[in-house]
C-alpha cells in the first residue's frame, strides 16, 4: 500500500535507498535511477540524508553548511532552532532534479534524535508539505544502521537495497534483514525490502591491463580454478542468496562511465545512457516507473 495519496488520487511514490556498508553503490543507484525517472518527463526530488552529501555533490551542488540545509529540516523540530521547512532548502539541478541537500552538519543532528519519542518519524513528517510537487521522491541514506537510514525507511513506501559483490557482500544481507525485523518489532511497522541492486559486477574482470588478461589467458588454459571464475561463482551465490530474501534482484556492471558522471555533477542518465551501466539502470527505472 502506498503511504501518500493525495486528494485527486494522485500518488506519491517515496524511494529509499538503504545499506548499512559504505561503497555499495546507493548514492548511485539513488541518482540513475532519479534521473531516467526526470528524463521520462517526472518531476523528480532527491532527499539527501547523508552527513557526507554525496548525492549533493553527485547533482553539483556543493554542499554548505551556511546555506539551509538538511540538517535545518531535522532540527526544526527541537525547541530555540528556527522554523525551517524542507520547501525552503530545496533547489532545482542543472539536471532538472529537485534536491534537497545534505552537509556535513547533519552529523550533529543525531544526538538531538535520542532525546525524543517520535524520532523515527521526523522524516516521513518533514516531507508532507512537498508531496504535491513531485511524482517521485528518492531518499539516499548513510552507510550506517543510525536514525537517519531508520527514518529513511520508516518514510518510505518502497525500499531498494544496494549491495557490491565484494566477498563481504553476504554479511550484509543478514545485517539489514535485522534492522527490518527490529523496526518491525519496535514500532509494529512492516518493513522489507522491495528490490535488491548488485553493483560493480564484473569489476576484477574490467580492471586487467593488457598484461593481465594475456596472463590469465593464459593461466586459464593451464587451470580451471581461476579469479574470474571464482568472481562469477561468488556473485551467482550471493545474487540466489538475496533472492532468497528479495523477489527482485539487478545487477549493475562495473563501468568506468559513473565515476565520470560523479565528476560532473550529473547522473548516468544524463551524460552517458548507453553505457553497459546507464542501461541497466534506464531498466531499473522502467520497471520503478511502474511501482
Amino acid at each position: 500500500m502506498k503511504l501518500y495519496q493525495l486528494r485527486d488520487g494522485d500518488i506519491i511514490t517515496v524511494i529509499t535507498f538503504a545499506h548499512h556498508k559504505g561503497g555499495t553503490g546507493k548514492t548511485t543507484s539513488c541518482l540513475s535511477i532519479a534521473g531516467f525517472l526526470q528524463k521520462s518527463g517526472e518531476k523528480v526530488l532527491v532527499v539527501d540524508c547523508d552527513p557526507q552529501a554525496n548525492a549533493t555533490s553527485g547533482l553539483g551542488v556543493e554542499p554548505d553548511g551556511e546555506n539551509l540545509n538538511m540538517y535545518d529540516v531535522f532540527m526544526n523540530v527541537f525547541e530555540g532552532f528556527p522554523d525551517v521547512s524542507i520547501k525552503e532548502i530545496i533547489k532545482e539541478t542543472s539536471s532538472g532534479i529537485f534536491l534537497a541537500p545534505s552537509s556535513l552538519d547533519l552529523v550533529g543532528v543525531e544526538p538531538y534524535l535520542y532525546n525524543i519519542d517520535d524520532r523515527l518519524m521526523v522524516l516521513k513528517d518533514a516531507l508532507k508539505p512537498v508531496l504535491k510537487d513531485y511524482k517521485w521522491i528518492l531518499i539516499d541514506t548513510p552507510p550506517s544502521m543510525g536514525q537517519f537510514v531508520l527514518n529513511g525507511i520508516l518514510a518510505a513506501d518502497r525500499i531498494i537495497l544496494t549491495l557490491d559483490t565484494s566477498i563481504f557482500a553476504k554479511n550484509g544481507i543478514g545485517s539489514i534483514t535485522s534492522i527490518f525485523e527490529d523496526i518491525n518489532e519496535n514500532t509494529g511497522r512492516k518493513r522489507s525490502a522491495d528490490m535488491a541492486i548488485l553493483t560493480r559486477a564484473g569489476v576484477l574482470r574490467e580492471r586487467k591491463s593488457t598484461t593481465e588478461e594475456l596472463s590469465g589467458l593464459i593461466k586459464n588454459i593451464f587451470s580451471k580454478d581461476n579469479s574470474e571464475s571464482r568472481e562469477q561463482i561468488r556473485q551467482d551465490e550471493l545474487e540466489a542468496d538475496i533472492k532468497g530474501i528479495v523477489k527482485e534482484v539487478h545487477i549493475i556492471p562495473y563501468d568506468a562511465g559513473i565515476s565520470e558522471s560523479h565528476i560532473k555533477g550529473l547522473p548516468i542518465s544524463h551524460i552517458s545512457p548507453e553505457t553497459p551501466a546507464g542501461m541497466a539502470y534506464k531498466k531499473i527505472s522502467e520497471i520503478v516507473s511502474k511501482w
